[in-house]
């Protein structure tokens, strides 16, 4: 499908506004770009999902997960626990919103990056970023959430928030867009990706949270 039909669809599903400065900025979504194992069909259960289901609803709200038809533009997730790469996170394909169900999150349990596989447990497929997030767990053994999100408020003022942001623009998905985010991330919790989006990373999912609305408040013209 090319990039104009995609806007004019999205546009007649009247989410026309943010969700066309989106995909003005990056490429459009075809789905995920790595072998997936599925070693539990089970819908996942976890004593904090309700908390990730609460930023993915914020995220929602606050248009940092614009949707594209069949779902939504970003993707969250958090450790399982301390010191394994294991993480839960929103599925692809899946729209961010209220009252998502648990089928709407998979287990990753692991990434073979000489045959870009993904291993995982749930009912869906793990999101397009799972790459990104699996290397980042794995470098940065104290952060417990990630989110990644796309805002065209963040993207305008990136100059004014004095963060780091990534040279290049490269294709979502892969594994060099997840070591070149990867390569900033080892020194700041918030960066931007070049005409892409952002990552915020946390201790908790509270810190990733509210350190993305302290960026998104900053993003006001200077008078």
């Amino acid at each position: 499908m090319s990039k104009l039909k995609t806007i004019i669809q999205i546009i007649s599903n009247k989410d026309y506004f943010y969700t066309f400065l989106f995909f003005d900025m990056a490429e459009i979504y075809k789905g995920v770009k790595f072998n997936y194992k599925n070693i539990g069909k089970t819908i996942i259960e976890h004593s904090l999902l309700y908390e990730l289901k609460y930023w993915c609803a914020v995220f929602n709200h606050k248009n940092l997960a614009p949707p594209y038809p069949g779902g939504s533009s970003g993707n969250l997730s958090f450790r399982i626990k301390s010191n394994e790469n294991n993480f839960i996170i929103t599925t692809s394909h899946t729209a961010l919103r209220d009252n998502m169900s648990d089928a709407d999150f998979t287990e990753v349990t692991n990434y073979r990056i000489n045959q870009n596989l993904i291993t995982g447990k749930g009912e869906k497929i793990p999101s397009s970023e799972s790459i990104m997030h699996f290397l980042i767990y794995k470098s940065r053994k104290e952060i417990n959430a990630i989110f990644h999100g796309h805002s065209s408020e963040i993207l305008k003022y990136t100059e004014q928030l004095n963060v780091p942001i990534t040279k290049k623009e490269l294709s979502y998905g892969t594994v060099e867009f997840a070591k070149d985010a990867l390569n900033l991330l080892h020194k700041s919790d918030f960066i931007i990706l070049k005409n892409h989006g952002f990552v915020s990373l946390g201790k908790t999912m509270q810190d990733a949270g509210k350190q993305t609305d302290f960026f998104l408040n900053k993003c006001k013209p200077i008078k």
